[in-house]
């Protein structure tokens, strides 16, 4: 068993496999590491692809899609493995990518998850929407980036190449120890996609763990490869998900003022959507609302299991402002933390 998997979960994403899984193998097949995909259940010929031309890669094939999180579940409790790299399959990974991010956790026992910097394929100057240089969260749990506020993306001028401590790391390409992810029970299957790994970096913090960027390792992400970014489903998944992951992790005296200004910004986003002509959007946002009502009682479950760790600590990397304040109304499009 080498130390280290470099896991890709696949739903009918041949043609991502196709373009970017020689790239992985060719780099990621090292004295560490080995290179495993998860299939859910896909439809399209990705089996009959990966049998044909990576007959050496194991392959977890799942009954059903359940989705990023249930995905990744089922598929890592078959891997042994020291660490696990979640690793999209439309990543572009570079020579020797695998070593900073294995020397920093091993070095460093109190750090669950790390993240490479993640720069964009289609225009590698630049970073990518979905992790660029780390994540962050602001007062009211909007999530963003060093590196990408919104649709504002910094070109990378070297600014971000130094290791920092971030408060959650991208899903796209995340380093995690495997003993923690066993110890918090891995990715809440219940947010099916996104924002997931927001959740489980937060409840790794909440244990103790400490979260880092390490710019030393570089990947280019396609970003949008199996939903992409105007898709009503991605936007219900993103409010519903977001209202979530507030309920589950906030601490007792800031939960429900938090999640009554997020419905209000919520609120606002649904009639902006409403006016702009984008009636899926709209919607969207009104079954998110009403699917987390009747999520409550379920969040409520959990967040009694984790109330021994729901901390009280005001953690460096939230923001103490609202980046909706900053951006639209300052017109900032960078934050300092």
């Amino acid at each position: 068993m080498k130390p280290v998997a470099v896991v890709i979960l696949n739903w009918n994403g041949q043609k991502f496999l196709e373009k970017f899984l020689p790239n992985v193998v060719s780099h990621s097949v090292t004295d560490i590491s080995d290179v495993f995909i998860i299939d859910n259940a896909s439809t399209d010929s990705s089996i009959q692809y990966l049998n044909d031309f990576f007959p050496e890669i194991r392959t977890i094939m799942l009954d059903k899609n359940y989705g990023f999180a249930g995905g990744y579940n089922k598929g890592l409790a078959q891997i042994q493995a020291d660490y696990y790299v979640l690793l999209n399959s439309d990543v572009e990974v570079t020579n020797q990518w695998i070593f900073p991010l294995y020397n920093h956790m091993q070095s460093n026992k109190t750090v669950a998850v790390c993240m490479p910097k993640i720069k964009s394929f289609h225009q590698k100057e630049y970073f990518e929407y979905a992790g660029a240089a780390g994540g962050f969260l602001d007062i009211y749990g909007f999530p963003f980036c060093k590196g990408r506020l919104f649709d504002s993306i910094e070109k990378d001028e070297g600014q971000y190449d130094s290791s920092y401590e971030i408060f959650w790391s991208s899903g796209a390409a995340m380093f995690v120890r495997s003993s923690v992810y066993t110890e918090l029970g891995g990715l809440d299957h219940d947010f099916f996609a996104h924002m997931e790994e927001i959740d489980f970096c937060w409840r790794a913090k909440n244990y103790g763990y400490s979260i880092m960027y390490i710019p030393e390792s570089e990947v280019f992400h396609v970003g949008g490869g199996t939903l992409p970014q105007s898709n009503p489903f991605k936007t219900y998944l993103n409010f519903r998900n977001n209202l979530f992951l507030l309920y589950k992790n906030l601490p007792s005296k800031k939960l429900q003022y938090t999640v009554f200004i997020r419905k209000i910004f919520d609120g606002i986003a649904c009639v902006k959507f409403l006016f702009s002509g984008q009636w899926g959007d709209c919607k969207a946002v009104i079954k998110a609302h009403i699917d987390y009502y009747a999520s409550v009682k379920n969040l409520r479950a959990k967040r009694k299991k984790l109330n021994h760790t729901l901390s009280t600590v005001s953690y460096a990397q939230l923001y103490k402002h609202s980046i909706v304040w900053e951006y639209f109304i300052r017109k900032k499009n960078k934050i300092t933390l």
